[in-house]
């Protein structure tokens, strides 16, 4: 097929940050939210630099040129990020100054020195000299050579020290502003909350930290290194080693990005450049502050709840109510979860009640992402404690979490759990919980898969889909999964199942065909997906052939994607929708004459997921979890609040809200679904009458 079909991944993921910062420049969005978008986008560029830039600069240092499904080279995609990024940076600094002014009308005020009364700037002085003198260290630069070893994403602060115009004689330094110690800090004020930034602290009293120097100027500055950077898995060695060794190689890797406050002289930007190997393309000259991730904490203060949404709290299903176990409830239906709007506690609960119950002889779970005190690995450890057979495979390449799940490895090692570090050159990325149960009836397994991780503080904010469900088809695929990439197995056949590297593309590609024949027969053919990624050429080509022959395409993309929807007759529809949810399920529907299949996944439709990692695909087999799901489904291509439609030139625009009638947002639309269904159950369980039954127990004598 003609490379025209295909949209750069890079500049994809860049219009994926642009929907980002659209939701912080909308004036309809509470202002706080508006401060946490901003973060939120701010955040998402140090990543990309970190991974995609970083990865792209590599391929140009290596000479490799060959260019990406859209045609575009190595170098031309570093430019036309550049560009991008330039404008993005603009916007955004234009963004919090909206942003901040609103706030300021609100009592929540950033302020420069130069605003504080005389009381204000004592009270900064001691916070100076108790707090944050004791902490720096100001390190001597008198080589290019000896720059400091800065940590990537820190801000310092580079002074030169002399009299007001340079010369040879002057003399440099770098002082790192601790990443423990708070960005804002805190003044008193008569009304609201006002603070200053802690650079500008730290620059306006240089002067302590060089005691008799004269402070010439100074330059606050950011950089950003390479961390695109994975083991060498077919060299002999320990993974564990390794993996520390990766980490040591990112605080040594070259800068990717140097971002200098726009008041810094040229001769400073000059000595930075030069210091840190820097090219005009890798410098950025932004307006301070230079981390606007760093007003995360400000959008998530206490108070000013007028100013965020109204609060979702996740409701806990009727399925799960108190009282009943978690293996009770599974034992009599299938459980379908929509999380963050209904409770990721059923599913802690799975492992929590396993580790306590007798009857459970083993838990076998995939660790790819956890939170910093997470209860599921306590459960874990406490079960292995209670001599319970416990495995559990924690993927130590998940990135930027290497340091975290080496702690819990060497944790659950210690508790007696048996730890497996992964798979050998592929990426452990499915989503599956297994509890073994010896029951009356024999032995049954119970299930949990997910298209999230085991992280309850993300499933607070990521929209995910948890299937539970102890069907015996599902348990015996379920063993024969875990028990291969546990042990030496290759291909493993499948009831239900489809598992990646080894035939969930294959199985993809063939229900896609399989609507495509219906098609020609002038059958009622439709695919509709959600996937957070779709960048896979071989997919994509599918798809385009599917829509050709007349099937109907929607595909609900959080992030990017890589396929033009310009198929004459309007075959293929793409929308995008970023609301208050980070969108992170997939799911899939075929139609399938007239009999949907319907699944969830761990995979995004990326080469590198059906191709490099170990990802799970489940049918949902229960009638009415299906028909749910599918109702969740449906709500992202009725979405007219917060939907954008990507365009057959490659941009997205807003899907326009209707002349009458309020705009249907799909986020509060299925909160709205959930939580009509647990009252809706409980006036069910008011209506029944509960006899009361005799104890068990020994009599009680009556003593009146």
């Amino acid at each position: 097929m003609a490379r025209s079909i295909f949209l750069n991944r890079e500049l994809s993921w860049l219009a994926f940050n642009r929907r980002v910062l659209e939701e912080a420049r909308d004036p309809a969005v509470p202002v706080l939210e508006r401060l946490k978008f901003l973060a939120i986008t701010a955040s998402n560029l140090d990543e990309f630099f970190m991974v995609r830039v970083g990865g792209l600069l590599e391929l140009v240092r290596e000479g490799r040129d060959n260019p990406d499904p859209a045609g575009l080279r190595p170098d031309a995609q570093l430019s036309a990020i550049s560009r991008e990024v330039r404008r993005m940076v603009a916007e955004m600094g234009s963004c919090l100054r909206d942003i901040e002014e609103r706030l300021r009308d609100e009592g929540l005020r950033r302020c420069g020195l130069g605003e504080m009364d005389e009381a204000q700037l004592d009270h900064l002085s001691r916070v100076f000299d108790r707090e944050v003198f004791p902490v720096l260290s100001p390190q001597a630069v008198r080589r290019f050579r000896e720059f400091p070893l800065l940590p990537g994403l820190t801000v310092a602060v580079a002074v030169r020290l002399g009299g007001r115009r340079p010369d040879r004689r002057d003399r440099f330094a770098v002082v790192a502003l601790p990443r423990n110690l708070s960005r804002l800090v805190t003044v008193p004020a008569e009304r609201g909350n006002v603070s200053v930034l802690l650079e500008d602290l730290v620059t306006a009293l240089l002067d302590r930290l060089f005691p008799g120097e004269t402070v010439g100027e100074h330059a606050v500055f950011r950089i950003t290194r390479n961390a695109d950077m994975s083991v060498q898995e077919d060299q002999a060695g320990d993974l564990l080693a390794q993996m520390r060794e990766v980490l040591t190689e990112r605080k040594l890797s070259a800068c990717v990005r140097l971002q200098v406050d726009e008041a810094a002289s040229p001769l400073m930007v000059r000595l930075l450049r030069k210091a840190l190997g820097v090219g005009d393309r890798e410098l950025f000259r932004v307006p301070a502050p230079l981390d606007l991730s760093l007003f995360s904490t400000l959008a998530g203060m206490p108070g000013y709840e007028a100013l965020r949404e109204p609060p979702w709290k996740p409701v806990v299903p009727a399925a799960f109510r108190q009282g009943q176990s978690v293996f009770e409830t599974l034992a009599r239906q299938d459980v379908l979860l929509v999380h963050p709007y209904e409770s990721f506690d059923p599913v802690v609960r799975l492992v929590d009640e396993a580790a306590d119950d007798p009857d459970v002889l083993a838990i076998k779970q995939i660790l790819y992402r956890t939170s910093r005190e997470s209860p599921i690995i306590a459960a874990l450890a406490r079960a292995a404690a209670k001599g319970k057979h416990v495995t559990a495979l924690v993927e130590l390449k998940a990135r930027f979490d290497e340091a975290r799940n080496i702690g819990w490895a060497q944790a659950l090692e210690v508790a007696g759990v048996q730890v497996v570090y992964g798979v050998k050159n592929l990426k452990t990325h499915a989503k599956i919980c297994i509890v073994v149960r010896r029951e009356a009836s024999g032995v049954r397994r119970y299930l949990h898969f997910g298209t999230g991780n085991y992280n309850e503080s993300t499933a607070r904010l990521y929209s995910d889909v948890s299937y539970m469900t102890c069907r015996e088809g599902f348990g015996r695929d379920a063993s024969r999964f875990f028990n291969a990439i546990t042990g030496f197995s290759g291909s493993v056949p499948y009831e239900n199942l489809a598992a990646a590297p080894l035939g969930l593309r294959a199985r993809l590609l063939d229900l896609i065909e399989a609507e495509r024949v219906c098609a020609e027969r002038n059958e009622p053919a439709r695919i509709t997906v959600k996937v957070n990624s779709l960048s896979d050429p071989a997919m994509i080509e599918a798809l385009i052939r599917a829509a050709k022959a007349g099937v109907k395409v929607r595909l609900n993309v959080r992030g990017v994607c890589c396929l033009k929807p310009d198929v004459k007759g309007g075959g293929i529809e793409v929308v995008s929708v970023v609301d208050r949810y980070l969108e992170h399920a997939r799911i899939l529907h075929f139609h399938h004459g007239g009999k949907p299949q319907v699944f969830i996944s761990s995979a995004d439709w990326m080469t590198r997921n059906l191709d490099k990692r170990i990802e799970l695909l489940v049918p949902v087999e229960d009638p009415a979890c299906r028909a749910r799901l599918t109702a969740f489904l449906e709500g992202f291509f009725r979405d007219t609040a917060k939907a954008r439609r990507l365009l057959s030139d490659g941009t997205w625009e807003r899907v326009r809200p209707p002349e009458r009638g309020k705009p249907y947002r799909a986020q509060e639309a299925w909160y709205g679904t959930v939580s009509a269904e647990v009252k809706s159950a409980a006036r069910a369980e008011e209506r029944l009458f509960e006899p009361q039954r005799p104890s068990r127990g020994k009599p009680r004598s009556d003593t009146r």
